[in-house]
This record gives structure tokens, C-alpha cells and sequence, in this order.
């Protein structure tokens, strides 16, 4: 079959008309998208909760003490990628349950969690500040969840496993680079040990390893610094 040159002239302006097209297309979303730095480094404090054997309603019967260092990679004004090392104190008691353990026992428990680990954050509007074309928000709240690894030191014996965080926060410019933030998140820890061996099987009942294990929470108020400037791609400026 053969086609006249008008016709694949005219197929070649419509396939160049719709590459430009998706080009503009695609500057337009990334510069729209953009944010001036590209990282973020951040100071955390609050407190921390248990859930486990020692505690299985309230999270904040015993409170402990938490404090994060945070580096964040800033994709664009949407999505970022963070990583998170934070020590944090658990603890709780047998004592405050309306549960009766076998034989009338009673167990507590004091320990420290050192956590690492990296989260993907999902930011319900566009955040940050500048110029008003970009349709950027000075706050926004947003979405976490990711995975890590702990270690529980506890009764002087040490224990490593892996963890799932998830939570939700809010953030807030105070300037171009400064921000503050507030965070709840919980976070499942794939062992029954954070809590010490002797609460690892109080009812001895025998159950699958990732429905007998601990968690923690937390919830902490901070603030962080962006620096690393992104070559811009936009230079209409209001």
C-alpha cells in the first residue's frame, strides 16, 4: 500500500504538533511542580508509646521520651523521601491491665529503641513558597509510611528486627528554608522481644510471629532546614 506524500507530510506536522505538545506538556508540570532546594536536614522531639504484652489499650500509659534526626530528599512539591534515626524509650506494666495473667503474675519493663529508617511522604498539596504560579502552599498535611530496622536494648540483652512505620503529619513554611513539622506514627516491629523475653508469651498461647509482636508509637514536633539549590527550569518570576 502507498500513501501520497501529502498525506505522510501531513502525519509528520501532526506527530510533531503532538511531541510538542507533550513536551510543553511536561515542563509546564515539572516547573510547576518544582521547589527551589532539593534536600532537608531536621531535629525532632516528643514522646513515645507501647503496645504489647505489658500494654494493650493506652498508648499513652507510659510515655517515654523520643528524639529524631531526619535527612529528607525533596522530589518536588508533592513527594519526598525521608530517612530517620531516632532513640526512644519504651516501657509498661502488667499491673495497669484489667487482664489477669496466669498464676496472678505481674511483669514491667523499661527499654531503649534505636530506630533507622527511610519513608516515602506524599503531601496532599503542593508545598512550599514563591512565586504564585506554582500554586504552592505554605502548609499541607501529609501522608508517611516506609520501612526500617530497630534494636531494643532491654534487661541488658539487645534485640534487632525489622519495622514498618506509617503516620500522618503536618508541615508549615516559616520561611523559604526553615519549616516546621508535627507527626504521629506508629510502628509494627517484627519481634515480640522489645518488651523483654519474660513478656514474650504472658497468656501462653502459641501464635503466628507477626500477630504476637510489639509496637510503638510516636509523636514528635520539629524543624528543618532545606538547602541544595535545584537549577531552575522556570524563570518567570511574579
Amino acid at each position: 500500500m502507498r500513501f501520497s506524500r501529502s498525506f505522510v507530510r501531513s502525519v509528520v506536522r501532526h506527530v510533531r504538533l503532538y511531541v510538542m505538545t507533550c513536551v510543553l506538556v511536561c515542563a509546564y508540570t515539572a516547573c510547576a511542580q518544582s521547589v527551589p532546594y532539593k534536600f532537608d536536614l531536621g531535629i525532632n522531639l516528643g514522646m513515645s508509646g507501647y503496645l504489647g504484652d505489658a500494654n494493650r489499650a493506652n498508648l499513652m500509659s507510659h510515655p517515654g521520651f523520643d528524639g529524631e534526626l531526619s535527612f529528607r530528599y525533596i522530589g518536588d512539591a508533592r513527594w519526598a523521601v525521608r530517612g530517620l534515626f531516632s532513640v526512644l524509650g519504651l516501657s509498661g506494666n502488667t499491673k495497669d491491665m484489667k487482664d489477669v495473667l496466669p498464676g496472678g503474675a505481674e511483669y514491667s519493663f523499661s527499654s531503649t529503641v534505636y530506630d533507622l529508617g527511610a519513608r516515602g511522604e506524599f503531601n496532599f498539596f503542593p508545598y512550599g513558597i514563591g512565586e504564585t504560579y506554582k500554586r504552592l502552599r505554605r502548609w499541607t498535611p501529609y501522608l508517611t509510611v516506609g520501612v526500617g530496622v530497630a534494636m531494643a536494648s532491654v534487661s541488658g540483652k539487645s534485640y534487632i528486627a525489622p519495622t514498618i512505620p506509617m503516620g500522618l503529619g503536618v508541615k508549615f513554611k516559616i520561611s523559604e528554608r526553615w519549616n516546621l513539622g508535627a507527626e504521629f506514627t506508629m510502628t509494627k516491629s517484627f519481634s515480640d522481644n522489645f518488651d523483654g523475653e519474660n513478656l514474650s508469651d504472658l497468656n501462653q498461647i502459641k501464635t503466628a510471629f507477626y500477630k504476637n509482636t510489639d509496637w510503638y508509637s510516636r509523636f514528635t514536633i520539629g524543624i528543618s532546614y532545606e538547602f541544595g539549590k535545584r537549577c531552575e527550569t522556570c524563570h518567570y518570576v511574579d
